[in-house]
């Protein structure tokens, strides 16, 4: 956890906190939680073009509890990175209690990720396996609550559905019943991969709660967003792919703009950016907008200022 992070109080003096957002009656625009991607960099750069909050990877409660190394290479903040919801993966309600108490002053919250479907998180109790444990996730909140004195630090989950969308209900009841803060519901089950999205599903999990819902799943422009939120009546919609694909979606922009691309080289390179993650990002945003041969050429250089040359050879950057 870098030095440069500044406490949230300072944070919510300057911009609504997350609660007030949903409560606001205007849709909002959430950034996913994406393992290597949404990091400060990216953060920042899709809060420059209308994303409303943003949630850091996923982070292993135990390892970021137990590991100082853990904590710095994981968390990163700065001063204009809020509103921020820190996910945790997590089993076992001290540990992910004491994860929250670490990041309390830094970020405006904790989301328990309840939804990753990948064997190595279900294997370990993390992700998708808690939709079939409601009283561990009660319990992770509860010792949130009683752990963390700030009442506006709120604490949420990341679900899948059920087969049978009543055990969805009866988990997110419980969840509300227990002081979580706000549900998002991604619409497919945890062997579902690239199926339809069950927007109806988000629809009744949303007009059984009295807490903010938030859909994710497929969403790939401000249009899709808007027509997700009025079929599901939700109060946010969450992206992941589409923000990789274009950070710029929920400006309204069709295919990321050349703007973009650039306040993405001047952010990345400001906040020290490692190569790897400096050029894949890229790699994604510039997917629409390439030929074929253009993608060979650009996905093969290896250097940053290779990266330079050929956006300043091909788009006057």
């Amino acid at each position: 956890m870098k030095k440069d992070c500044i406490q949230t109080t300072i944070c919510q003096e300057r911009k609504k906190d997350p609660i007030e957002m949903f409560h606001s009656g205007h849709l909002v625009k959430v950034c996913a939680p994406m393992v290597r991607y949404s990091k400060l960099a990216f953060r920042t750069l899709v809060r420059k073009y209308s994303c409303d909050l943003c949630y850091t990877p996923m982070i292993v409660a135990a390892d970021f509890v137990r590991s100082i190394k853990a904590r710095d290479s994981e968390f990163t903040t700065n001063q204009g990175d809020c509103p921020l919801i820190v996910q945790f993966a997590a089993n076992d309600a001290r540990l992910l209690s004491d994860a929250a108490r670490i990041v309390c002053p830094y970020a405006n919250g904790i989301d328990i990720n309840c939804g990753c479907p990948q064997r190595w998180a279900m294997a370990e109790g993390y992700g998708a396996c808690l939709i079939n444990k409601p009283e561990l996730v009660q319990d992770m909140v509860k010792q949130v609550r009683n752990q963390v004195e700030n009442p506006r630090f709120s604490v949420s989950i990341k679900i899948r559905i059920h087969d049978d969308l009543t055990r969805t209900v009866d988990l997110c009841r419980k969840a509300e019943a227990t002081g979580v803060s706000w549900v998002t519901v991604h619409g497919r089950t945890a062997e579902e991969r690239h199926q339809p999205v069950h927007y109806e599903a988000i629809k009744i999990i949303k007009e059984n709660m009295s807490i903010p819902v938030i859909a994710n799943g497929d969403i790939r422009s401000l249009k899709e967003a808007q027509n997700v939120c009025h079929i599901t009546g939700t109060d946010g919609v969450m992206v992941a792919r589409g923000l990789l694909a274009n950070p710029a979606m929920f400006a309204g922009y069709e295919e990321t703009p050349l703007k973009c691309i650039w306040d993405w080289v001047d952010i990345a390179l400001e906040l020290g950016t490692p190569y790897m993650c400096f050029h894949q990002h890229l790699m994604y945003m510039m997917e629409k907008i390439t030929s074929r041969q253009e993608k060979r050429v650009f996905n093969a250089l290896s250097s940053t200022s290779a990266v330079l040359d050929y956006l300043t050879d091909h788009y006057g950057i």
